[in-house]
């Protein structure tokens, strides 16, 4: 770990830290999440997180606005099983801003034996919203994880989509409308093995 800038020692540049401990896992770790102007300060250490507050305040004009419930698009619910994660505001949108919120919801994220090809069909015509929507839906493989092979397979096409490409977003689309608000369940339990259910054979 190099040295922070500030915390250089007069005549011992290009030396590095040692960590006594590891940064991650530790009791009474805090972690600390910055996007532009909205921080998101969590932990086990309360006077650790305290002080930092403090300490913030004392720089610049903050705002406590309480636990965690809603960050960059994804809402926070605390339950007895854990923390849950879910974009249900965010995939709402996205069908209202694509018009689909009275589409018919579907079972699958990719229509089965699909097959999608580089020059496949007439080209689409607005490939700049394509782009867009595919960067979004990307996002959202933050708490819809099963979603991701079907983005990667539309996100092979940004440069030039076709109207066929264009469908199987949209099926996408669909795909999320059936259950909006699915998302991640981070147990208390303690457990760090991940879970997984497979009905394939």
């Amino acid at each position: 770990m190099e040295q922070l800038p500030g915390f250089v020692t007069q005549g011992e540049y290009g030396k590095v830290c040692h960590l006594k401990k590891s940064l991650q896992s530790t009791a009474g770790s805090t972690l600390l999440i910055v996007y532009v102007d909205d921080i998101v300060i969590t932990g086990t250490d309360y006077a650790g997180i305290s002080s930092l507050k403090s300490f913030l305040h004392t720089k610049f004009h903050t705002k406590d606005l309480g636990q965690l419930k809603y960050f960059l698009g994804i809402e926070v619910n605390r339950c007895k099983k854990g923390i849950f994660l879910s974009q249900r505001k965010y995939i709402l949108d996205l069908l209202a801003e694509t018009g689909k919120l009275a589409a018919k919801p579907c079972s699958t994220p990719v229509v089965p034996n699909l097959h999608l090809m580089k020059d496949d069909g007439d080209p689409f015509n607005d490939p700049g919203r394509y782009r867009r929507l595919v960067g979004r839906l990307n996002y959202l493989t933050v708490t819809r994880p099963y979603i991701a092979f079907a983005v990667s397979v539309v996100s092979q096409f940004m440069s030039a989509p076709t109207v066929k490409h264009w469908a199987a977003l949209e099926q996408i689309l669909c795909y999320l409308k059936e259950a909006p608000g699915l998302g991640i369940l981070y147990s208390n339990r303690g457990h760090s093995h991940t879970e997984c259910f497979a009905d394939a054979d």
